[in-house]
């Protein structure tokens, strides 16, 4: 077992047999994820996209060009509901830091990114992604992937509660909402992802997450209150990290989505 400080949380690898040269590939992997993709980073591909892809073309990486995809499946099976073209809302509130000058344009979302070709993109309008509701989930699978390529046959990886298990089966836990240092046990998961949306330690008293309803007209609105949790279990990381976001705004476990998607979704309440 291992731990290191990425994506903003915790990221733990836990593999059943002795490889530090494994353990090390797949940190690596997560550490390039973080490259390509944070919003905090002004140089990351992504802020090169949100500053340039509306004017010109842009040959990306191809992780880059995976999640874009990724992310417009979900907005499409979703009707919208996942949008990763929201970013400018948390920047205006002070959850991003402001890169670029956004207010002389009007905004487009993940849906109006183009693929020319599968490394090459282009935008009609300009945007401002922000992948902080996909990337971790994204990032979790290719540290599995990794793993599974230097010959691993079983393991965990958990990226501050998104996480994924091959090989054995584990024991899932899920944080109470109501006495985070509390978990329920919700039995053995095998060969497949979990991702968990909620408040737990921060922002309890305010009950306003960081989730932000993308048709909500007015700001003080566009902020999701709740108070329980939201949990999705999905063949891969990517799709359980992103659908919490679709449960916690539908408020319904039967979105047509988690069929698509083979998901299942868990709600606690406080």
């Amino acid at each position: 077992m291992r731990c290191q400080a990425l994506l903003g949380t915790f990221v733990e690898i836990t593999i059943d047999q002795e490889s530090d040269k494994a353990i090390n590939q797949a940190f690596t992997a997560i550490g390039q994820v973080q490259n390509l993709m944070s919003f905090y980073d002004p140089l990351s591909e992504l802020n090169q996209i949100n500053r340039w892809a509306h004017q010109v073309s842009l040959v990306v990486h191809p992780w880059t060009a995976e999640i874009i995809q990724i992310a417009q499946e979900i907005y499409r099976q979703s009707n919208g509901l996942f949008n990763c073209g929201i970013g400018h809302r948390l920047v205006s509130a002070g959850l991003l830091p402001r890169h670029i000058d956004l207010s002389p344009y009007e905004l487009g979302g993940i849906e109006d990114i183009h693929l020319i070709d599968p490394q090459t993109l282009r935008a009609s309008k300009p945007l401002c992604l922000d992948l902080g509701g996909i990337a971790k989930g994204f990032a979790v699978d290719k540290a599995v992937e990794s793993l599974i390529a230097s010959g691993i046959k079983s393991g965990c990886v958990n990226a501050g509660g998104d996480l994924r298990v091959f090989g054995a089966p584990r024991s899932i836990q899920i944080r109470n909402p109501s006495l985070p240092n509390q978990l329920i046990d919700i039995g053995a998961l095998q060969n497949g992802a979990i991702a968990t949306s909620g408040l737990y330690f921060s922002n309890r008293d305010q009950e306003q997450s960081h989730i932000i309803n993308p048709f909500a007209q007015d700001e003080s609105e566009a902020y999701l209150h709740f108070s329980g949790s939201c949990s999705v279990l999905a063949s891969k990381c990517v799709y359980a990290d992103a659908l919490t976001k679709v449960l916690a705004l539908s408020g319904t476990h039967d979105h047509a989505c988690f069929d698509h998607f083979s998901a299942k979704a868990i709600r606690i309440a406080a």
